[in-house]
């Protein structure tokens, strides 16, 4: 069943130099209990398409059109006549019902207050939990991440951790509540490799034992591998592709989805073949293409590409791309 559902999501941001078009015609749905890994490079839109989710977009960014449904009942902004009654509803959402693990958690949690304070106040705003027992839960969340001894590292600060147990506060703070939908915003950025495991390891045995929908944000192809069920590509703002792990990993179908995978070491290959970075540089979405956003770095781009936007090509099961070079016409030129 689709805990969340989101229909030809557009999110802008207004600057003195136009509109950025961050988020374009963007459509996806995460069921319950699934792990989606959302793939591309910095500026691709995946972060943007999680905030205009959650309802965390700068002042300047607006969410044009679309709709997103989550939990059976409609969030999109336009939905509710009035500003003052969408935040209303987010504030209730957020940390209740919908969380997300930031990729620095030092940026998220606040230095100057004790972890305490800042897994009971989350705890109390949305539960009837008096403070002894908001404690009591904040101690065992802190033992189900694996920070040693709980009561006594409670009552310090944030800068007292090493980033790795951080990292699991934060994941603590999430689960406060126990949300149905966790948002991971690169979210082992900052470690280093083996606590990156550790920190992978964790969220996926949390999300086994709760059931919770993970979306991951990420750009480590490593990362989807070992964790995500199903995978979307987006570049340019556009979703490009998406499939099963085995799907992306084993059967690409656009080019920017091979390029990546070009980019990446593989450990059973004993060739010397260097790896192929990508040729230029992402679309500048204040003036994004026509046609399809990838178009300019593409070595097989034909006429259509620059054009017009792909079609939608299906090749069964959960795997689509948007890629002229799959239509039936292709091979017979452009």
């Amino acid at each position: 069943m689709a805990l969340l559902e989101v229909k030809n999501l557009s999110t802008v941001f207004k600057t003195d130099h136009g509109k950025v078009q961050a988020v374009r015609d963007v459509s996806f749905h995460v069921d319950e209990g699934e792990v989606l890994g959302i793939v591309g490079e910095s500026g691709s839109g995946k972060s943007q398409t999680m905030y205009s989710i959650i309802g965390l977009l700068a002042d300047n960014g607006v969410i044009e059109s679309g709709e997103i449904i989550f939990d059976g009942e409609n969030i999109s902004p336009n939905h509710f006549g009035s500003k003052k009654k969408y935040e209303q509803k987010m504030l209730d959402i957020r940390g209740n019902k919908m969380a997300m693990i930031f990729q620095d958690p030092m940026t998220f949690l606040n230095p100057v207050l004790r972890i305490e304070t800042q897994l009971i106040e989350p705890l109390m705003n949305h539960t009837k939990m008096t403070k002894k027992e908001a404690r009591e839960r904040a101690l065992e969340l802190m033992r189900l991440v694996g920070i040693p001894s709980p009561e006594k590292r409670i009552k310090q600060y944030p800068f007292e951790f090493s980033g790795g147990m951080r990292q699991r506060i934060v994941i603590a703070i999430a689960l406060t509540c126990n949300p149905k939908l966790i948002i991971a915003d690169e979210p082992t950025t900052a470690l280093d490799v083996t606590i990156q495991a550790q920190v992978l390891e964790l969220i996926d045995d949390l999300r086994r034992e709760t059931n919770a929908a993970v979306i991951m944000i990420t750009h480590d192809l490593g990362v989807v591998a070992k964790l995500c069920d199903r995978v979307m590509i987006m570049y340019g703002g556009k979703l490009v592709e998406e499939g099963s792990d085995k799907d992306i990993f084993y059967n690409p179908k656009h080019e920017y989805t091979k390029g990546l995978l070009n980019c990446i070491a593989n450990p059973e290959d004993d060739s010397d073949k260097p790896l192929e970075p990508i040729a230029g540089s992402p679309p500048d979405l204040l003036n994004p293409p026509k046609g399809c956003p990838f178009v300019d770095r593409c070595e097989s781009a034909m006429k259509v590409c620059k054009e017009y936007m792909p079609e939608t090509t299906d090749f069964g099961g959960v795997h689509k791309c948007r890629c002229w070079l799959n239509h039936p016409m292709a091979k017979k030129g452009d």
